[in-house]
């Protein structure tokens, strides 16, 4: 392997995003945050935005600073959140900003599409992704309905970070992994599905060549290279879709694991080579999203640490420190107050201290008091509801599921990670933290040959990070609380 390559990572959140330098060296990289800046939704005219031309501008801020420090980028690499497009017009240009999936104008929309477009079911079998009204099919469905003039006008639609990536070179590509979260993909072509398309007035000539992660796309233009003062640097669609991304840095050495991707979302999941789609995933809402190297990723969303987020910012009298507050919450007598974290009265509460007490109160438990109570009662039942998809997924999977890996910020979770070991009856290694941009950085690495596949990758990032290990403890008591977990998720 060649000595110190230098990529240019851009990891984009729906609040936040940041440039990173990931340097690898003889088996190892090392990461180096450049800069962190907000991402803004814009309210006007009872429409929600994204500012394409802010981030555009966040980007080339980075690009310049690794000229100014003489950082000799081999390539630049771009992951955002999934589902939302930019509008291309005949010249060339961007319509508008793109319309940001928060919006409320699919409220309803996916109801309706199945009641006069494609039945639901016909939806899943063709695209096996989990139904959410935010989906860029509803999207469609929705501005195709309101005669939407950016969608009238379009000669092409791209992904954002696939709009990114074309500002930046030119070029336009519909990268695999940002548009398996679109639910127009079909996982077994591995191409756009023509009636899905018809049902929302569009045709595959819309949208770009498609092309896999670790597909050059080209090079910075002339422009973008007097802006910043780099070279002919080389843009890569990396895994677009930034969980895509985080699973591609999952630590693991052989295919018997499982995923938690831990944030306010956890996505648990297996890596498949073909995608799952029957009356039982369709049943449980399990979702089919493209991987690397032809993969697919078999998933669930869980709603995560959302709800200890939430509370935190209610909570007057706790503890700020994390370590601090979940100690605390630790001495409680554990599983006297269970919820389901998918339960709805969760999705976004006026108070989610009081949709947790209501919960626990309607379904005749011991009501919590407290920050400490609290906490407890939420890490409980994040373990246990962990516990629950991971016995459904060892359902699906075609192979024995020995280790729970978990990566993003919730992996420093150190007592909800022995919860879910304890729970799940697995050995959980928790690591990388940073998984999406080390993901990121492996998938130029591997454009540029200076790795191979994907357990090359992986071996790398084992070598360069420090994983914790959760070895399972108290099974019969977390055998019984899950019978009792079941008893009150079932009222």
């Amino acid at each position: 392997m060649e000595n110190n390559k230098f990529f240019f990572a851009v990891d984009l959140g729906a609040t936040s995003g940041r440039t990173i330098i990931g340097t690898l060296t003889n088996g190892k990289f090392s990461l180096e945050e450049l800069t962190r800046f907000d991402n803004n939704l814009i309210q006007t005219g009872g429409r929600f935005y994204w500012d394409i031309y802010a981030l555009y501008f966040e980007i080339i801020k980075g690009l310049k600073l690794a000229a100014q420090r003489q950082i000799p980028v081999t390539s630049i690499g771009i992951d955002t959140w999934g589902v939302d497009f930019v509008f291309i017009g005949k010249d060339k240009a961007i319509l508008r900003n793109p319309r940001a999936y928060r919006d409320p104008h699919t409220f309803g929309m996916m109801e309706e599409y199945f009641e006069k477009c494609v039945d639901k079911k016909k939806v899943y079998d063709i695209t096996g992704i989990q139904f959410m009204n935010f989906n860029s099919l509803f999207q469609l469905y929705a501005m195709r309905r309101n005669e939407d003039s950016a969608l009238e006008q379009a000669e092409k639609v791209l992904f954002v970070p696939d709009c990114l990536s074309y500002m930046l070179t030119g070029n336009m590509v519909c990268e695999y992994t940002i548009a398996s979260t679109s639910q127009i993909l079909d996982p077994k072509t591995k191409e756009l599905d023509n009636q899905l398309l018809e049902s929302v007035g569009l045709s595959r000539d819309k949208f770009a060549p498609m092309v896999n992660p670790a597909s050059v796309i080209g090079t910075l233009t002339p422009e973008v290279q007097e802006m910043t003062g780099l070279g002919a640097v080389p843009v890569v669609a990396v895994a677009g879709h930034d969980t895509a991304s985080a699973v591609a840095a999952v630590p693991a050495s052989d295919e018997r694991f499982a995923y938690l991707s831990s944030g306010t979302w956890s996505l648990m999941g297996i890596e498949t080579k073909d995608a799952v789609i029957n009356d039982k995933s369709f049943e449980y809402n399990f979702t089919n999203e493209g991987g690397i190297e032809g993969t697919t990723r078999f998933l669930k969303n869980i709603c995560g640490m959302w709800l200890y987020e939430r509370c935190r910012k209610e909570w007057t009298d706790a503890p700020k420190s994390h370590s601090e507050l979940q100690a605390e919450a630790i001495k409680v007598k554990p599983f006297q107050s269970l919820i389901n974290p998918d339960d709805p009265t969760f999705a976004n509460p006026a108070s989610m201290v009081e949709a947790i007490q209501d919960y626990c109160r309607n379904t005749g438990q011991h009501v919590p008091q407290g920050y400490a109570e609290i906490c407890r009662c939420i890490f409980d039942s994040l373990a246990l509801r962990y516990r629950q998809v991971f016995t459904w997924l060892k359902e699906f999977a075609s192979f024995p599921i020995e280790k729970l890996h978990i990566i993003g910020g919730g992996s420093l979770n150190a007592y909800l990670n022995q919860f879910t070991a304890n729970s799940t009856g697995v050995e959980v290694l928790a690591g990388p933290q940073e998984g999406t941009a080390i993901g990121n950085i492996m998938l130029q690495a591997k454009a540029c040959g200076a790795v191979g596949d994907i357990w090359e990758m992986r071996k790398i990032i084992a070598q360069s990070i420090e994983m914790k290990h959760f070895v399972p403890q108290d099974k019969q008591l977390w055998d019984e609380a899950y019978n009792h977990y079941l008893e009150v998720v079932s009222k």
